[in-house]
């Protein structure tokens, strides 16, 4: 079994290299399915869920090519038949497969997904989506199919901005007959960027970015090729892993636009930056102060990077408060920083995080994909050796981590123990 070991106390510098966004090549994926030709995608982040999902689209027919970062996908020769429902449980994601194949074939039936350990994530939204487009849905035992001569442009309400939700949506509708409208929608910048993949395929979707998305049905879409966006999360992690070392980097491959709520934060904690073009130089030398954290739906502060915040504000005198408003199991990770000599209480959707001055190395685990990167954060700061182990669920999420901290001076490996 694989861990990652560390040992604390290095300093970083130099700089790192963002990979693509994980959340906006896993929907990129699954809506060239929305293509009968060939569809490429360059600078992919080469992922443990990417090829799941990849598997999943092959199970139908799909003709997939990985070359290095390029993912070539030729959909000519789908058909519809129900993927392989031990792929499906693998991955949430895989559940984004249904809009698509109800939109092109008119009928699709698919195992209930699987995914990470985090909590709940019901996909009522989805179906009731699905619905108002004109589908009838059919749940069984451990399946959902949807059925429907043609989709027809509806108005949907979203009760929860849902980002998968909205994605399968979009998809759903692009080749609906007429208009259809969601609101309330997620605002996601992965959901722009699947917004401007299906428009380059001959899509019309504007909106998309806003709470409102008007979608004009098509009768059909064309090859097309995409670059991804870079992975804002990722990004995030390594301006935090600046602050909790009191290092100094600079991180290519940003967009300011995308982490506003994530630089807000660091900078109300005392943290310097310098925003360059597609570029950020973070200092984290300067004393930090505390600050309380609530995470909310796009534009606010993402859920995904609490745990990493976490790691940090356990290393920062004060008291900070971190409510979690989006998950109901997301601080699995907790008891793992408490381990390591933190000293953070929960009660129910908050922990309160009093700092403390060192954090010790000792064998933890990765509770899921975010939580397993504030380990790493936490290793690199703490005193002695900290073995993480479970660190297939952060390969879901980050391409060569290790090997990237290692450029910028830390004493990490990865080992088959």
């Amino acid at each position: 079994m694989e861990r990652i070991v560390i040992k604390g106390g290095s300093k970083l510098s130099g700089t790192v290299k963002i990979s693509s966004a994980k959340n906006s090549v896993l929907p990129v994926i699954v809506a060239s399915v929305l293509s009968c030709g060939r569809c490429e995608i360059d600078s992919s982040a080469m992922l443990e869920d990417v090829h799941v999902i990849s598997e999943v689209l092959r199970s139908i027919g799909a003709d997939i090519c990985i070359n290095k970062e390029k993912i070539i996908i030729d959909s000519s020769h789908i058909r519809n038949g129900e993927p392989t429902g031990e792929l499906v449980r693998k991955m949430r994601a895989s559940f984004l497969i249904m809009g698509p194949m109800l939109s092109r074939f008119g009928r699709f039936k698919i195992s209930l997904p699987g995914g990470c350990n985090i909590g709940t994530r019901p996909i009522d939204l989805h179906l009731k989506g699905m619905i108002a487009l004109g589908a009838d849905i059919i749940l069984g035992h451990g399946y959902v199919e949807a059925k429907a001569s043609r989709l027809i442009g509806s108005k949907i309400y979203l009760d929860f901005p849902s980002v998968g939700a909205t994605e399968n949506l979009m998809m759903a509708a692009v080749m609906a007959e007429g208009e259809t409208i969601i609101e309330n929608a997620a605002e996601e910048p992965e959901i722009e960027d699947l917004a401007t993949f299906l428009n380059s395929m001959g899509s019309q979707v504007v909106g998309a970015g806003t709470g409102t998305i008007k979608i004009l049905g098509v009768n059909n879409l064309k090859e097309a090729n995409h670059t991804p966006i870079f992975d804002r999360i990722e990004a995030g992690t390594f301006m935090m892993a600046a602050g909790i070392t009191k290092s100094k980097i600079k991180i290519e491959g940003v967009n300011e636009e995308h982490l506003k709520p994530i630089i807000a934060k660091l900078t109300e904690m005392g943290i310097s930056m310098e925003i360059g073009n597609n570029n950020i130089i973070v200092d984290g030398t300067n004393e930090l102060r505390p600050v309380d954290i609530k995470t909310m739906p796009y534009p606010g502060f993402p859920t995904d990077m609490q745990a990493q915040m976490m790691s940090l504000l356990c290393t920062v005198k004060g008291t900070s408060v971190i409510t979690e408003t989006i998950f109901e199991n997301r601080f699995m990770h907790a008891t793992e920083l408490n381990r390591m000599g933190a000293n953070i209480k929960l009660d129910g959707r908050s922990a309160v995080i009093e700092g403390v001055k060192k954090l010790s190395g000792c064998e933890v685990k990765a509770t899921d994909l975010r939580g397993g990167a504030a380990m790493i954060l936490s290793g690199l700061a703490a005193e002695g050796k900290t073995e993480i182990s479970d660190i297939y669920h952060i390969d879901r999420g980050y391409v060569n981590i290790e090997e990237k901290f290692k450029k910028l001076g830390a004493d990490i490996d990865r080992y088959d123990i």
